[in-house]
């Protein structure tokens, strides 16, 4: 698929599509979870049966998450309407993932079971999956008091919605906003701002995705039971992914969220889980001292042909630097050590031997003979080609400092080698085969330095402290 390299968020780069003016051609599979929704479920459904965009084009898969009366489909629905029942797992993310495998369409677009759509919801974020293949489209939303709909038929919600009055019913300006996903919004002007910062916003009451990018991304992550849009929205910026405010795509929600109502709590809660899996969530991780699943920075050395020695002076430099956050993927024909009788010091694998010792106990260092498949599980992959150079212990953390507050995207390190942010590598794949140095500048910026600018020094210059090793006469009490 030929496609536009949007730079950064700056989606306003995308042609716009007039609502009504172009011609649909994607399926859509709108996944409902459902868990104790049996009165506002028939209202969303009503809704969603007076959609503007195309009916055949439209699958509804309702999610029944071990629902303690199980779900039934009122009358008034789209024609194309099932239930889906969740047989392992339970939680919002295992629902909707378990939605999506069961699922056809084109196009995945999560809805809440208390959302009351306009008759463009749909439409409105449909047209930017026409444009590239790996835009995520947010509906937007105002919560409100669902009293005024009581005693109302699903017919007659249906007829609201396809002649616009269910737009006014409440009042839009007047009614409560999601205050910190719309306020990043004005503050960004619509996440165009925002760069690599954007899939802050990303939350899942109404938002949109092409199936291939939601596989791309890896799915939801099943095992967590909140906070799973926000930690979906970073490895959705990992593959490439641009997410765009679509204000025309509108809805009722129908009451105050979960979330609202405990917002402490709940962001205690989070807290735990999600810094431990979203490593650009920087603010909630320690500076110092802890490991995480995900680390913020991957560094890649391959150590076939070259001495131990060498080796660990620039492994040593860089585990010592002031941004421990990291991991060190060492390469080399680790497989291939055995145990066979041999000289010690004849071994031929020497080398490698010594190298694999002094690491093989480390837990921020992988022995790897290649790296893994798919694209760098941490935000930025540093990837060296010389061991003639060492960074300062301050150097690694200085420049991905600077490069997070420019946005940028990767940097080039003469006599070093190259750090890339994994999102601008993936955005460059999805509107061309080959990633280079005019792509990557294109989709994020980059900058050249020079060793000495980077803060790096000859190996022989960089002195990793270490304890002293002579014997001590004891001190007096």
């Amino acid at each position: 698929m030929s496609q536009p390299l949007i730079r950064r968020n700056e989606w306003r780069a995308l042609p716009t599509r007039e609502l009504g003016a172009w011609t649909p051609t994607l399926s859509v599979s709108v996944v409902i979870p459902t868990w104790n929704a049996e009165s506002t479920l028939p209202l969303v459904l009503a809704g969603l049966a007076a959609q503007t965009y195309p009916a055949h084009l439209v699958e509804v898969v309702v999610v029944d998450d071990g629902n303690p009366t199980p779900v039934t489909l009122p009358e008034v629905r789209p024609d194309n309407t099932r239930i889906v029942r969740v047989t392992e797992g339970w939680g919002r993310a295992n629902a909707c993932h378990t939605g999506a495998l069961a699922s056809d369409g084109d196009v995945i677009q999560w809805l809440d079971a208390d959302m009351l759509t306009f008759r463009e919801h749909l439409e409105a974020q449909l047209r930017w999956h026409h444009e590239i293949d790996y835009a995520v489209v947010l509906g937007t939303k105002r919560f409100v008091d669902p009293a005024p709909l009581a005693g109302r038929s699903a017919g007659d919600i249906k007829s609201a919605v396809a002649s616009d009055e269910i737009a006014t019913t409440w009042d839009w300006d007047a009614e409560e906003t999601h205050k910190w996903v719309e306020g990043m919004w004005r503050r960004t002007d619509d996440l165009t701002l925002a760069g690599p910062r954007a899939f802050r916003a990303h939350v899942g009451a109404t938002g949109s995705l092409t199936r291939e990018l939601y596989d791309t991304s890896g799915g939801m992550a099943t095992s967590l039971r909140l906070g799973e849009d926000m930690e979906l929205g970073h490895r959705l910026a990992e593959a490439g992914g641009v997410l765009i405010p679509e204000h025309a795509s509108r809805a009722w929600h129908l009451g105050r969220t979960h979330v609202m109502e405990h917002r402490d709590q709940i962001n205690r809660y989070n807290d735990a889980f999600l810094a431990n899996l979203v490593p650009t969530m920087r603010p909630k991780r320690n500076r110092r001292g802890r490991r995480y699943d995900v680390p913020f920075l991957e560094v890649v050395l391959d150590s076939r042909g070259r001495g131990a020695d060498e080796v660990i002076g620039v492994v040593d430099a860089v585990l010592d630097s002031s941004l421990d956050d990291l991991r060190v993927v060492v390469l080399g024909e680790f497989d291939a050590l055995t145990d066979a009788r041999q000289s010690p010091l004849g071994d031929p694998q020497l080398e490698e031997r010594i190298v694999h010792r002094t690491y093989a106990g480390d837990q921020r260092v992988e022995l790897l003979d290649s790296l893994p498949p798919g694209r760098c599980r941490s935000a930025w992959r540093l990837t060296l080609d010389d061991v003639a150079n060492a960074p300062t212990a301050d150097a690694i953390e200085a420049l991905l400092d600077d490069l997070e507050q420019h946005h940028d995207g990767a940097a080039v390190i003469d006599g070093v080698g190259r750090l890339e942010r994994t999102a601008a590598v993936e955005r460059v794949r999805r509107a061309h085969t080959d990633v280079t140095d005019e792509r990557l500048q294109a989709a994020y910026g980059m900058i050249r330095l020079t060793a000495r600018d980077a803060g790096w020094v000859q190996r022989s210059e960089r002195d990793v402290p270490r304890y002293e090793g002579k014997l001590k006469r004891p001190l007096d009490r």
